[in-house]
C-alpha cells in the first residue's frame, strides 16, 4: 500500500532516539470508529500506559482508518515501523498464518467464556507468529458474536439463497457460500458505501458493529446466529518496544495484561447495550432461530472447520482437541 503522507511522517518520527528524552511518542491506528468496543478498549489500554509510566510514553490513537490503513494493511505497516501499534481483525492476518482464523471458525464457541478459553490455548502460536516478524502481540480485543444484518429476516435456508452478504475473512465467505448464499469478502471501511449502493443487501458481523455504523439506516433486521466471536489483535512494533526504557517496557506489558482483562470483561455486557440500542432504532431482533435452519448453518460450516485443520496441520488439531477436551 502506497503509506499517505502522514504515515510516512510518522514513520520517519519513529525513527528518533527515544532514550533519554523526556516524553516517547507513539501512533496506533484503528480502522472502526472511536465509539466502537475496540477504540475504548485501545483508549482504556493508553490510559493505562499514561498512568503506569508517569506519562513518559504518549500514545495517540487513530480511529476510523486516519491514517489510511485498513485491518488487511496493519501488520506490514506495524512491521515496517510505519506505524508502531495496530487493533486488528485477526481474519485479515491469515494469509500471513492461518491460525489467525482460528477465533471466526463458525459455530465453535458458545459464548464468552469458550472464546476467552479457545484465545488462551492458542496465545502462545499467536506471539510466536508476531514474534517471527519482529512484532509483539499485546492483547486481544473481542467482538461481540457475530450474527445477520439484513433488508427481511434471515431465518432459514431459503431466506439465505442468493442473499449478497458481506463477510469479514475467509471462513464467513467458504461457510456462507456452502449454505447457498453470494458473500463477498469486504474490509469494513467498504461496508457502508456497498450498501448504500446496493452492492451488498446484508451483512455478517455483530450487533455492535451495526450500531457503530448506524445499519438501520440501510438494514431493518438482526438474525443472532451466534456465528463466532472473533478477535481483534492489537500489535506493536518489537523496535519500538525495544527502544523504550526497561521500565517502560514493564509498564507497557502490564497495560496490555490489565487491558486484556478489561477487554474480555467488557464484551459480556456488551450485548444487551447494543440490542437496547437496535430496540430504539426499530430493528427486528431474532434470537430464538428455528433448530432446523441452525442445524443447517453448522452443516454447511464444517468443511470451513475442515479445511483450516488441514491448513494448521498439528497446530490446529492440538488447539481444538484440548478445547473440546476441557469444555
Amino acid at each position: 500500500m502506497k503509506k499517505t503522507l502522514s504515515a510516512l511522517a510518522l514513520s520517519l518520527a519513529a525513527l528518533l532516539p527515544l532514550h533519554g528524552s523526556a516524553t516517547t511518542r507513539l501512533d496506533f491506528s484503528n480502522e472502526y470508529n472511536h465509539s466502537s468496543i475496540h477504540a475504548e478498549g485501545d483508549s482504556y489500554f493508553i490510559n493505562k500506559v499514561k498512568e503506569l509510566t508517569g506519562d513518559q510514553v504518549q500514545i495517540t490513537l487513530h480511529t476510523g482508518g486516519a491514517l489510511g490503513y485498513k485491518s488487511a494493511d496493519h501488520f506490514y505497516a506495524v512491521t515496517d515501523n510505519a506505524v508502531q501499534l495496530a487493533d486488528t481483525l485477526a481474519g485479515t492476518l491469515a494469509g500471513i498464518d492461518p491460525i489467525f482464523s482460528l477465533s471466526s471458525l463458525p459455530f465453535l464457541v458458545r459464548d464468552e467464556e469458550d472464546a476467552e478459553r479457545l484465545y488462551g490455548l492458542a496465545r502462545p502460536h499467536y506471539d510466536k507468529v508476531f514474534a517471527d516478524n519482529d512484532q509483539i502481540l499485546l492483547y486481544a480485543s473481542p467482538w461481540p458474536a457475530s450474527g445477520i444484518w439484513a433488508k427481511q429476516d434471515v431465518t432459514s435456508i431459503d431466506s439465505l439463497n442468493k442473499l449478497k452478504i458481506r463477510t469479514y475473512d475467509k471462513n464467513g465467505t467458504l461457510t456462507l457460500m456452502a449454505a447457498g448464499a453470494n458473500p463477498v469478502k469486504l474490509s469494513w471501511a467498504d461496508v457502508v458505501p456497498q450498501l448504500s449502493t446496493g452492492g451488498i443487501s446484508a451483512v455478517l458481523t455483530s450487533a455492535e458493529a451495526g450500531a457503530n455504523a448506524s445499519f438501520w439506516e440501510h438494514l431493518q433486521h438482526f438474525s443472532a446466529i451466534q456465528y463466532a466471536i472473533p478477535l481483534n489483535m492489537v500489535h506493536m512494533n518489537r523496535d519500538a518496544f525495544e527502544r523504550l526504557t526497561p521500565e517502560q517496557q514493564s509498564s507497557l506489558l502490564e497495560a496490555a495484561r490489565q487491558t486484556d482483562a478489561h477487554n474480555w470483561q467488557q464484551v459480556r455486557t456488551r450485548v444487551a447495550e447494543n440490542y437496547q440500542t437496535l430496540n430504539q432504532q426499530g430493528v427486528a431482533i431474532q434470537e430464538q432461530l428455528p433448530a432446523d435452519f441452525t442445524q443447517a448453518l453448522e452443516t454447511a460450516a464444517q468443511a470451513t472447520i475442515d479445511d483450516w485443520i488441514k491448513e494448521t496441520g498439528d497446530r490446529g488439531r492440538q488447539i481444538l482437541a484440548q478445547f473440546r477436551q476441557e469444555g
